[in-house]
C-alpha cells in the first residue's frame, strides 16, 4: 500500500488551546490501565495467524493473490536492496519532491512484508535471510519518517524522535512480522526489532501523553487533530505494543492510552457520517480506525468495541452512501476521481454487523504489504463464513448530509442514469479545497463533470501556497468567479443551506456562496440545483448574483472528457450514446465560454479543462442557468 499522508494544517488558536491543558489530560486513569490489564492475555499477541498454524497458512497458500506474493518474494530474495541515500532524503529539502524517496521507503515495508508470508506459507526457512535482511534495513534507516514529516530534519540528524503516519506503520509492520515467525527469525533479529520499536515508538508515545504532551505542537499534533493522522498513528502504536510488550500492565497503558485519544478522529466527521477529507481517506483514516477496533476486540476478548456506537454507525455508511450511479463517487477534496470504497473495509464493517458479503475481498488478497492489514482486512475475506450472505439494500433515490451540506441524487437506474453529487460545506475542512458549491454529473459508469480531486504531493500542498494550485482552489472546480475572484479559505467561507425540498420525481438544494468571495460589492450569491429523475434524468445548475455596482460575473464546468461546441449556447461532454449536453442561458445578459486546461501535476498525468461561462460585460444583477442531461441516443436525433 502506498504511503499515504494527509493534511495536518490546524487552526494555531485550536492547538494552542489544546496544549495548555493539563499534563495528564492525554494519559489515561489508573482504574482504566488496571480494567484493560484484566481484559487482556497473559503473554503479547498479535493479529493473524502464525506461522505455526499451519492449516490456516495451507487454505490461505491456495488462493491466486497469496500465490503471486510468493513469486515476487523468490525475485525479492535475490536482489539489492534500495538504498535511502542522503542525497534522496534531502531532495524534498531541496525542491519539495517527496515522491523519490517515499517510493524508496515504501520497497522497504513492501520487501519485508511480501518475504514474511512467502516464508509463513512456505515454512521451509527459505526466506527467512531475507526477511532477516529486510528488517536490518529497516532498522538502519536514520528515521522512520518521510522527509515531508521531518521538514526541520531533527529526526534525521538523530534530534528528536517523533510518531508519524509512516513511523507507525512500520512499527506495526516490524511487530507482527516479529509474531507472525516467533522463534524462526534469528534472536538477534528479534531482539533488534524489540529494542527500535521501543525507542521509535513505546518511548514518545509515553513521553506525549504521560511526561511533555505540552512540549512541541509536532510532538503532540497527531493526538488532537480530528483528521486520519490520529487513527493511524494510534492504531499502528496499540498494534505494535500488543504484539511485542511483555508486561501485561504496559500493554494495559497502550490500550488504553490508545482507546481515549482516538476519540477527535470522530470528532472530524459530522454528526450525519460525512468524510470531509473524501473518499480516499476513509479508506485510509476510517480503515485503520476499523482496524484498531478489531484489534482491540480481539485483545479484550471482545468486552471492548469502538465500532459499537451511533457515530460510527452513521461513518461507515459514509462509503455506500456516496455512490452516484453504479461504482461511480465524486472526488471531493484530496481524493483521487478514480477512487472507491475499499472492499475490504467495507467487508470488515459488515462482518462486525452480521451483513457480511461472501463475495468481497478474495480478489484483492495479497495486494497490501502491510501485514497487519493482511491479517485483519483480507485474511478474514479469504475464508468467508458459510451462513448465508444478505444482500445490500437498494440504493435510495439520494443521500442528504444535512450537517456537512451535501446532497447525492439517484436515477431511478444506477446503470443507465444520470446521477449527480453536490457539495456545500465550509473551506475549512479536512483536506480542503475551495469548492463552495462544486458537483459532479455521471452518467452510466463515469464521471463526465467533476471534480478533479487531488494533485500529486510536494513541498507546496501542505504548507503557506497550497491555494496557488489551480485544481485546489476553486478555479478547478465548476464554481462562480466573482467580480474577477476565487473563493477564500477559511471557516468564514460557508456555504449557508437556503432551500431543500426532495420528492420522488425531484429534488433541489439551494446554497447561499457569498461568504466565499471577498467582494464587498456582492449583495446576493445563491446557486439552486435541481435535479429530475425524469427519463433518464437531468440536473439545472443556475447562479443568481446581485451587486451594488456593476462586476464582473462566471461560472464553469470542469471535465476530463472529450468535449466540442454544438452551438453558442450548448456543450456536448463525451463521446456517442453516453455523453451529456449542456445548454446555458443568461438572463439580462449574454455570455461567452472560454475552455482553459488546467495545467497542475494530477495523478496519472491527466488535465482537467475548465470550460469557463462567463457574462461579456459587467452587471448590477445577473443568473446565468445551465441544464445537464443525457444526449439523446443516435436513433432519437
Amino acid at each position: 500500500m502506498r504511503c499515504k499522508v494527509a493534511f495536518v494544517g490546524v487552526a494555531v488558536a485550536v492547538l494552542f488551546t489544546h496544549l495548555a491543558i493539563a499534563e495528564s489530560e492525554f494519559a489515561p486513569s489508573a482504574e482504566r490501565i488496571a480494567q484493560w490489564a484484566a481484559m487482556l492475555p497473559a503473554t503479547p499477541r498479535g493479529v493473524g495467524p502464525t506461522i505455526e498454524d499451519r492449516a490456516t497458512w495451507q487454505s490461505l497458500a491456495r488462493l491466486p493473490g497469496i500465490q503471486a506474493v510468493v513469486r515476487q518474494a523468490e525475485r525479492l530474495r535475490t536482489e539489492p536492496i534500495p538504498e535511502i541515500s542522503e542525497e534522496l532524503f534531502l531532495e524534498f529539502s531541496r525542491n519539495g519532491n517527496r515522491t523519490h524517496c517515499e517510493r524508496v521507503m515504501n520497497q522497504h515495508t513492501e520487501r519485508l512484508g511480501r518475504l514474511v508470508v512467502a516464508e509463513c506459507v512456505e515454512n521451509k526457512g527459505r526466506f527467512l535471510q531475507a526477511v532477516a535482511e529486510a528488517a536490518r534495513a529497516l532498522c538502519r534507516e536514520k528515521t522512520w519518517l518521510p522527509p515531508a514529516h521531518d521538514r526541520n530534519l531533527k529526526n534525521y540528524r538523530g534530534q528528536a524522535v517523533t510518531l508519524d503516519l509512516r513511523s507507525t506503520a512500520v512499527a506495526w509492520n516490524l511487530a507482527t512480522a516479529r509474531y507472525w515467525l516467533g522463534d524462526k527469525l534469528p534472536p538477534e533479529i528479534r531482539t533488534l526489532i524489540r529494542d527500535e520499536l521501543q525507542r521509535r515508538t513505546f518511548e514518545p508515545f509515553r513521553k506525549t501523553v504521560r511526561d511533555d504532551g505540552r512540549k512541541g505542537l509536532w510532538r503532540v499534533h497527531w493526538l488532537v487533530v480530528n483528521n486520519n493522522w490520529n487513527a493511524v498513528c494510534l492504531a499502528g502504536v496499540a498494534g505494535a505494543a500488543l504484539a511485542t510488550v511483555e508486561s501485561i500492565e504496559d500493554r494495559a497503558f497502550f490500550a488504553a492510552a490508545v482507546e481515549k485519544n482516538v476519540r477527535p478522529f470522530l470528532d472530524g466527521f459530522t454528526a450525519d457520517g460525512y468524510c470531509s477529507e473524501g473518499m480516499d481517506y476513509w479508506n485510509y483514516g476510517f480503515g485503520r480506525y476499523v482496524m484498531l477496533a478489531e484489534t482491540l476486540r480481539q485483545a479484550s476478548r471482545g468486552r471492548v468495541d469502538l465500532l459499537d456506537q451511533a457515530k460510527v454507525t452513521q461513518i461507515a455508511r459514509f462509503a455506500r452512501r456516496m455512490e452516484i450511479v453504479s461504482g461511480v463517487y465524486p472526488a471531493f477534496a484530496d481524493c483521487n476521481p478514480a477512487a472507491r470504497p475499499d472492499p475490504r473495509i467495507v467487508a470488515a464493517i459488515d462482518r462486525h454487523d452480521g451483513t457480511e458479503r461472501n463475495d468481497v475481498g478474495v480478489a484483492t488478497l495479497g495486494r497490501d504489504s502491510h501485514l497487519f492489514s493482511l491479517a485483519l482486512l483480507d485474511f478474514p475475506c479469504a475464508t468467508p463464513k458459510a451462513s448465508a450472505a444478505k444482500k445490500p439494500a437498494v440504493q435510495p433515490p439520494r443521500d442528504w448530509f444535512p450537517k456537512a451540506g451535501v446532497l447525492v441524487c439517484r436515477p431511478g437506474d444506477l446503470l443507465h442514469g444520470l446521477g449527480v453529487a453536490m457539495k456545500g460545506g465550509h473551506n475549512a475542512e479536512n483536506h480542503n479545497h475551495n469548492d463552495l458549491g462544486s458537483f459532479v454529473v455521471a452518467l452510466d459508469h463515469s464521471a463526465l463533470i467533476v471534480d478533479p480531486g487531488n494533485e500529486i504531493y510536494t513541498g507546496r500542498t501542505f504548507g503557506p501556497h497550497r491555494y496557488e494550485s489551480n485544481v485546489l482552489n476553486s478555479f478547478g472546480h465548476g464554481v462562480p468567479r466573482v467580480a474577477g475572484r476565487l473563493q477564500t479559505e477559511g471557516r468564514s467561507s460557508a456555504a449557508r443551506v437556503v432551500k431543500t425540498e426532495f420528492t420522488p420525481k425531484t429534488d433541489t438544494l439551494v446554497l447561499d456562496l457569498a461568504s466565499a468571495y471577498r467582494v464587498k460589492e456582492l449583495r446576493k450569491l445563491e446557486r439552486t440545483f435541481v435535479f429530475s429523475r425524469e427519463g433518464r434524468g437531468s440536473l439545472t445548475v443556475s447562479d443568481a448574483v446581485e451587486f451594488s455596482a456593476p462586476q464582473t460575473f462566471g461560472t464553469a464546468i470542469v471535465t476530463f472528457d472529450r468535449w466540442r461546441s454544438l452551438r453558442p449556447d450548448r456543450l456536448q461532454i463525451g463521446e456517442g450514446d453516453s455523453s451529456i449536453t449542456a445548454t446555458i442561458e443568461a438572463v439580462r445578459g449574454q455570455f461567452s465560454i472560454t475552455p482553459e486546461t488546467i495545467h497542475e501535476q494530477l495523478p496519472g498525468g491527466r488535465a482537467p479543462v475548465r470550460l469557463g461561462v462567463d457574462l461579456k460585460r459587467p452587471a448590477t444583477s445577473a443568473t446565468i442557468r445551465i441544464r445537464i442531461a443525457p444526449e439523446k441516443p443516435s436513433e432519437e436525433r
